[in-house]
């Protein structure tokens, strides 16, 4: 595959972040779009750059955790473009806090996004890519689906699930033109840490200090994390791996299975 044109590329969670950047690199690959998000203003915001970009973009406010709004959204996009050729399942928050720490319901609100979100998205276009020549679901996981980290065990357990997920469907899509791609990004600069939810014993203030923590570390931008991405898709690869930490985490896990936690709070603590 060396072109996306007139592809149509589906995108949730394009207010911001990976998101946006996928949106107008999308669109610079020739693809037609249809972007949601639950966040109304940021979403419009993203519409008018893929305009003034020279793009042609539908968009609709969509909470990807409740069932009913992915398949509404998912009938809309058929009945604009006719096809969908490409999904990318990029919807994600984040929740701070130790196990017992956190609430059943914050608990809920995560694995609703972040699993949930991925699994609608996916059940929901994945006839639809079944009648294209080719097509992709592309679903973020994240490096954290490839270690467990210490106060990150709800966020961890959505990350680790979208890859299982993901790497079962490399095998139900064997012999179809579909391609399932699990993207494992590192630390990229994006909302996503100033947007965390925080269990109440951390107080105020842990927000910000994880925030500023997390800009320090989080080296590649979300327009680099973008251009990686839509070359795992034109490479049809069933596996990326996003920035050098990334890698590096991989590595660690597999060389050290037991004993990457150690290393990690050496490296990175």
């Amino acid at each position: 595959m060396k072109s996306l044109e007139k592809k149509v590329a589906v995108i949730t969670g394009a207010a911001s972040g990976i998101g946006r950047s996928l949106a107008l690199g999308l669109v610079r690959e020739g693809c037609f779009l249809a972007l949601a998000d639950y966040n109304k203003k940021g979403l419009d915001e993203t519409v008018r750059m893929v305009k003034e970009a020279g793009g042609a973009a539908m968009s609709q406010v969509v909470d990807v955790a409740n069932r009913s709004q992915v398949e509404r959204f998912a009938a809309a996009v058929i009945k604009k473009y006719k096809q969908a050729d490409i999904i990318v399942n990029n919807a994600g928050v984040t929740l701070f806090g130790r196990l017992e720490d956190v609430s059943y319901r914050e608990i809920e609100w995560i694995m609703g996004i972040n699993l949930w979100g991925v699994v609608y998205g996916t059940r929901a276009f994945l006839p639809h890519l079944k009648n294209r020549p080719e097509a992709w679901v592309v679903n973020l996981s994240s490096a954290f689906g490839l270690v467990g980290v210490p106060s990150q065990t709800t966020y961890c357990a959505t990350k680790f699930a979208v890859r299982g997920f993901t790497e079962s469907l490399w095998r139900e899509l064997k012999g179809t033109k579909i391609t399932a791609i699990s993207v494992h990004p590192g630390g990229i600069r994006t909302n996503i840490a100033h947007n965390a939810k925080f269990a109440s014993k951390f107080g105020k203030d842990a927000g910000k200090k994880f925030a500023r923590s997390f800009d320090r570390v989080a080296r590649m931008s979300a327009d680099e994390a973008a251009r990686e991405i839509i070359a795992a898709i034109i490479k049809k690869k069933r596996r990326l791996l996003v920035g050098a930490d990334a890698k590096l985490i991989d590595i660690l896990q597999r060389v050290f299975p037991s004993a990457y936690g150690k290393i990690m709070d050496r490296l990175f603590g």
